[in-house]
């Protein structure tokens, strides 16, 4: 892993392959091994880069978890690797990550993609969830936390058949410290809507959308669609919230098809 060190906060975040730069951002809960099986394929034809988001996996908790203070992070890996403009795309909060770095960014992307994402706010039911998680999180520690919510992210038949996946998943982040996961959460109630940034957004936009995908609702996901006058959308119907994992060939695909558009 390659490291730099922002304000005296260590950032982690792996190098992999050659080619157009592709970054990759990991979503709550997760660090950059969410991501191996589409580093295995891409890695081939493009330098696929992939941080340990602030407070996760090698990476230092920031002073200050925003999706701005989080895409800052993004912009000084890019300039680290002295790369001028890259395809983002995030996952769930990395995907709120992207929106936050288009915001502010937009010359230094070539492609945005949103996988089991959104740029809707939360709504208050949802910010009530997350409350109720905070709360979790601090009786009952990360771990805990992690073990019970994670499952909930496959569905039902991956889970029958992949629960040694599932259980290996959960235990590479039982190390995970529950400040950083209580940061994450307030700083993903505190996110603005974003639809105007990809309404404004110029370059081609990628949704991938789980048909099955509690925590980003499949009907608010195709609401997006129609925002970019440039979209890229895959449905993948047999995934929840973890396509990259439940659907590895078809999300390599829809990765594949829309990064070959963009460096075409």
């Amino acid at each position: 892993m390659k490291t730099i060190s922002i304000n005296n906060k260590k950032l982690a975040y792996t190098v992999h392959g050659s080619g157009a730069p592709v970054m990759l951002l990991h979503g709550f809960a997760e660090d950059h091994e969410v991501w191996a099986n589409q580093v295995a394929v891409l890695e081939k034809n493009y330098t696929v880069i992939i941080p340990d988001l602030p407070g996760s996996g090698g990476s230092d908790k920031l002073d200050e978890i925003s999706m701005e203070t989080m895409a800052e992070t993004v912009k000084s890996i890019l300039e680290n690797e002295k790369i001028g403009q890259a395809v983002v795309i995030g996952h769930s909060m990395g995907g709120y990550i992207a929106l936050a770095f288009a915001e502010k960014y937009p010359q230094f992307l070539k492609g945005l993609g949103l996988f089991h994402s959104t740029a809707f706010p939360d709504t208050e039911e949802k910010k009530e969830t997350r409350r109720k998680g905070i709360e979790f999180i601090k009786k009952n520690g990360a771990y805990l936390f992690i073990k019970q919510t994670t499952p909930n992210l496959f569905t039902e038949n991956y889970k029958l058949k992949n629960s040694d996946k599932v259980v290996t998943f959960i235990e590479h982040l039982k190390d995970f410290e529950a400040e950083s996961l209580i940061a994450y959460y307030y700083a993903m109630i505190a996110r603005p809507d974003r639809t105007l940034v990809l309404k404004n957004f110029s370059k081609p936009v990628l949704l991938i959308i789980g048909k099955n995908d509690i925590a980003v609702p499949y009907k608010d996901s195709l609401a997006l669609s129609h925002l970019s006058s440039t979209t890229y959308v895959t449905i993948l119907e047999h995934s929840a919230h973890m396509g990259m994992m439940e659907e590895i060939s078809k999300s390599n695909e829809a990765l594949e098809s829309y990064l070959q558009g963009i460096f075409k």
